[in-house]
C-alpha cells in the first residue's frame, strides 16, 4: 500500500479545502472535458507519478502555489500575481490563470510543505515529472539546481536544505522561450493558427516528494527476450556498497483487469551485476493480450537485510522488421507479422494543453482508441507523463514514440539543417532522456526522432545514437518527407490518401501520416472560425463514407506490402477539426460498428501466416 501524505494535512499553513477550493476556479469562455468539473485543489493528479518503480513514501506536491510573471532579468519577486493550480501550465484554463508568458518573461512558483516524522533519518527526493523550459529551484532560500528540458522528468536530493520540523519553503523560476528559441517545443507557437497550438509554460506535470534510504535503488532497465521468456535487469543504485546485493522476486501476472499469481521466480547478483531472470511457459505482451508481470526489486546488504524496496512491471516481448511469408517486409511482434494501424495522438486538451485534466481523462483516451480496433498509436511530437504509457502498457496499445520537434526545418529536396553546438547538445541530451525515462514500457516499439524534416540534422548519426541507447526497439529515422536511407522503416505522408513507398529489400514500408478528414461540430469548437481539416465534410453520414472509402483504398496497399498505418487524428486540437474525437473529447464521429469491423480486416491482410 503506498502511503501518500497530504499536503493539506502536513502543512500548518495549508488552509482548508473549502478556502482552497474558494482561492481557485478554471478561466471559463472555451469548451471544457467532462473531467475539468472534478478536478480539486486538494485531489488533482493524486495518482502516484512513476507506475513501473513505485516506493510506499511520498508527498504528491500538485494543488495550489502562489505564481508571478514578471520580466526575465528579474529576481524573485516579493510579491505574488495569485494561486495557480499545479501542474496546470499557465496558459490553461485549469491553472486558474491563463495568461500568456512571452519570451522575454519568466514565471515564479512558491509553496510551503512539511515533512512527516517518519522521514526522519531518510534521504529526501524532489521530483518534477516536467516542467517547460528553463528550471531553477530554492529550497529554504538555498539554490538547489537547475534543469533544463520540456519533456524529461528530474529530481534533485534536498536532505541537506530540508527543516524537518516546521514549513519548507519551495520556489521555482521557469523560462521558456517557445517557437523563438531552438529547444524541442512540439506545436508550440506564441501566435497559434493552423496547425500550430498555444504555448505552454512552466509546471505541467507532477511536483512530488520520495522518501529513500541512505542507499537506494536509482533507476533500472529491462531488457526482454519474448522467445526464451527471459528478462534482464540492469540496475543502478546510490550509494550502495560493493558487498551490497540484488534481489528480484517476480509472483504476479496480469492482462487488463485479470489477474493471477505465478510460481515465485527469484533472481539475486551483485550489485553493478545484471539480475536475470526466466519465466517459465510465459506470457507475451501484445496488443491483444498485453500481459504484465509484476514484482520486486530489492538492494540487500551482504547479510541479506533489505536496504531498499520497489514494486514494479515489466512485459516480455521482442520487436523486428523481417521478411513475412508473402516476400515483403513486416513489422514483427514476438516472431510474427503485425500490420500497425491506429491514430496520430497530439495529447493536447482544451481545458489543460499539454496537461490532461486527470488519469481517467488518460485512460479514456486509451480506451477509446481500443474501441476503435486500433492496435498501435503514434504519439505525435510530444511525450506524455508516464502515466499514459502506463495504459498503453496495461490496455494493450503499441506507441510509436516521436521526439518533440524543435529548431529549423529542412524543406523538401534539402540536406539536414546544422545545428549550433548548444542546440546539438540539447537534443542529444533531451532525447536520451526520452529513451531512458520510458525504456521499460512494452508498448513503446518505435523511436521517431524526426518529423517532415522539422529540426533534422545528422540523421544517420541520429538513428546510430537511437540503437545504442536502445537496440530493443525500431527506429524510423525520419516520418515523412527526407528519408535518408537509414532506420528500420521508410515512412512517407500523403493527405488525404492513402499512399505507400516503395518496398525496399531491408526495411518495412509504412504509412507515418494520412486523412485528416475534418468535421467541425458546433458546440465542440475552439474557436467558431477558421477550422480546418485537410478534407472538411458537412455532416457525420458523409464524413463516415468518406472515411470508408479512404479506409477501402488502403487494403490493396496491405495486400502490396504496406506495413503500417497512421491516421490522422484522434482529436481535434485547437482549429483542427480532423480527430475522430471532438477536442472536448465529448463525441465520437464515427458509427463504431461500421468502422471497427474494417479496421479488423487490415490485420489479417497485413499478418500473413
Amino acid at each position: 500500500m503506498v502511503r501518500h501524505y497530504s499536503l493539506s494535512v502536513l502543512s500548518v499553513l495549508s488552509l482548508s479545502l473549502t478556502i482552497q477550493a474558494a482561492d481557485w476556479k478554471p478561466v471559463g469562455g472555451q469548451i471544457m472535458t467532462p473531467w475539468a468539473a472534478k478536478v480539486r485543489p486538494h485531489n488533482v493528479w493524486a495518482e502516484y507519478p512513476r507506475p513501473q518503480m513505485v516506493r510506499d513514501s511520498w508527498i504528491n506536491l500538485n494543488g495550489l502555489w502562489d505564481y508571478a510573471i514578471v520580466p526575465a532579468d528579474a529576481d524573485r519577486p516579493s510579491s505574488y500575481d495569485g494561486k495557480i493550480l499545479v501542474p496546470f501550465p499557465v496558459e490553461s484554463a485549469l491553472s486558474g490563470v491563463k495568461k500568456p508568458v512571452r519570451p522575454d518573461q519568466a514565471v515564479w512558483y512558491r509553496r510551503t510543505f512539511r515533512i512527516p516524522p517518519d522521514w526522519q533519518g531518510t534521504r529526501v527526493l524532489l521530483h518534477f515529472e516536467a516542467v517547460d523550459w528553463h528550471t531553477r529551484v530554492w529550497l529554504n532560500g538555498e539554490f538547489v539546481g537547475e534543469h533544463k528540458g520540456g519533456y524529461d522528468p528530474f529530481s534533485f536530493e534536498v536532505t541537506e536544505q530540508l527543516m524537518r520540523e516546521g514549513d519548507n519553503e519551495l520556489v521555482v523560476r521557469v523560462w521558456d522561450p517557445t517557437d523563438q528559441g531552438w529547444q524541442p517545443r512540439g506545436k508550440q507557437v506564441l501566435r497559434p493558427h493552423g496547425i500550430w497550438y498555444t504555448a505552454v509554460t512552466g509546471i505541467w506535470q507532477t511536483v512530488w516528494l520520495e522518501a529513500v534510504p541512505r542507499s537506494f535503488i536509482s533507476s533500472f532497465r529491462v531488457y526482454p527476450k519474448a522467445a526464451t521468456g527471459e528478462a534482464t535487469f540492469v540496475v543502478r543504485t546510490h550509494g550502495a556498497t560493493n558487498t551490497a546485493r540484488l534481489e528480484l522476486i517476480v509472483h504476479r501476472v496480469s492482462c487488463r483487469d485479470t489477474e493471477e499469481r505465478i510460481k515465485t521466480v527469484h533472481a539475486r547478483a551483485g550489485v553493478g551485476e545484471p539480475l536475470r531472470i526466466r519465466i517459465p511457459e510465459p506470457r507475451l505482451w501484445s496488443p491483444q493480450t498485453p500481459w504484465l508481470y509484476h514484482g520486486q526489486l530489492r538492494l540487500l546488504t551482504d547479510q541479506g537485510a533489505i536496504v531498499d524496496e520497489v514494486s514494479l512491471y515489466f512485459g516480455l516481448r521482442d520487436v523486428a522488421v523481417r521478411k513475412a511469408s508473402d516476400g515483403f517486409n513486416r513489422l514483427f511482434l514476438n516472431g510474427k507479422p503485425v500490420f500497425h494501424f491506429g491514430p496520430l495522438d497530439q495529447g493536447w486538451w482544451p481545458d489543460g494543453l499539454y496537461t490532461a485534466p486527470s488519469d481517467e481523462a488518460l485512460r479514456f483516451d486509451v480506451e477509446t482508441m481500443k474501441k476503435f480496433q486500433y492496435n498501435a498509436v503514434r504519439k505525435h511530437v510530444k511525450v506524455e507523463p508516464r502515466r499514459w504509457y502506463y495504459w498503453c502498457d496495461r490496455l494493450g496499445l503499441m506507441v510509436w514514440q516521436d521526439m518533440p520537434s524543435g529548431d529549423r526545418f529542412v524543406r523538401r529536396g534539402q540536406p539536414d539543417i546544422v545545428r549550433s553546438k548548444e542546440s546539438a547538445e540539447n537534443f542529444y541530451r533531451e532525447y536520451e532522456a526520452l529513451i531512458e525515462t520510458h525504456f521499460n514500457h512494452p508498448s513503446i516499439v518505435m523511436w521517431v526522432p524526426f518529423n517532415e524534416g522539422w529540426g533534422q540534422f545528422e540523421t544517420e548519426k541520429v538513428v546510430a545514437f537511437t540503437k545504442q541507447q536502445d537496440p530493443t526497439r525500431l527506429v524510423n529515422n525520419a516520418s515523412g518527407w527526407e528519408d535518408r536511407g537509414v532506420g528500420d522503416v521508410i515512412d512517407i505522408h500523403r493527405y488525404p490518401g492513402p499512399a505507400m513507398p516503395q518496398p525496399e529489400p531491408k526495411r518495412a514500408a509504412v504509412l507515418g501520416e494520412f486523412g485528416g478528414l475534418g468535421l467541425p461540430l458546433p458546440g465542440h469548437l475552439w474557436v467558431q472560425r477558421e477550422n480546418w481539416g485537410y478534407r472538411t465534410y458537412r455532416s457525420r453520414a458523409e464524413l463516415e463514407r468518406a472515411y470508408l472509402e479512404l479506409m477501402a483504398k488502403l487494403k490493396p496497399l496491405i495486400r502490396n506490402g504496406l506495413a503500417a498505418a497512421i491516421y490522422t487524428q484522434l482529436s481535434d486540437v485547437e482549429r483542427e477539426v480532423n480527430g475522430v474525437l471532438t477536442y472536448d473529447r465529448k463525441v465520437i464521429k464515427f458509427d463504431l460498428p461500421r468502422i471497427t469491423p474494417v479496421h479488423d480486416s487490415f490485420y489479417e491482410l497485413g499478418s500473413p501466416k
